[in-house]
């Protein structure tokens, strides 16, 4: 069971979701950090951030990331493997996600995990914060609040699927 992402919403999604800095700023972090992507989650590590979550992919704009990115993630700990195909939010990529935000951890995808950020939001608890990787500009820092929260949910009915069966019974939602 998944949503996938209509052609027509695509540009929407390009448009970041928060501001947009060329590196790690901690003072922009608060609550739980929840990194989606390979490189802001190495990058977070690097500067000594380590997120309550991450979802990776073992891609960075298409291309496979090197193995010092794969090896500084490892490092996390494996909180679930899932697979997620492009363009689309799986039910069990949300599940992954509520249940890292419990446990801590890293969410390893197998296909895609762009799109990720939408249920991050959603599953979050208001006062966290969502880092993702806004290609050739820098980290987006996305704090979890009612609007932002809203805003996500609202892109995630709008995408092809039963929005309400994909997220039903996950806490903050």
């Amino acid at each position: 069971m998944k949503l996938s992402l209509p052609k027509e919403m695509r540009s929407e999604l390009k448009e970041p979701l928060g501001d947009v800095l060329p590196e790690v700023d901690e003072s922009r972090l608060s609550g739980r950090v929840i990194a989606v992507g390979d490189m802001v989650t190495y990058h977070l590590l690097e500067a000594g951030v380590v997120p309550d979550v991450a979802v990776v992919d073992g891609r960075t704009e298409r291309e496979v990331v090197d193995d010092e990115v794969v090896e500084r993630w490892s490092e996390m700990g494996r909180a679930a493997r899932v697979e997620n195909e492009p363009g689309t939010v799986s039910r069990e990529l949300v599940g992954a996600l509520r249940e890292a935000l419990e446990e801590g951890g890293l969410v390893d995808v197998k296909g895609e995990e762009d799109l990720a950020v939408l249920p991050a939001l959603v599953v979050a608890s208001e006062g966290d914060t969502v880092v993702y990787g806004q290609p050739d500009e820098g980290i987006v820092y996305v704090p979890v609040d009612k609007e932002t929260k809203e805003h996500a949910r609202d892109l995630l009915s709008r995408m092809e699927g039963d929005t309400q069966k994909i997220l039903s019974g996950l806490r903050n939602s």
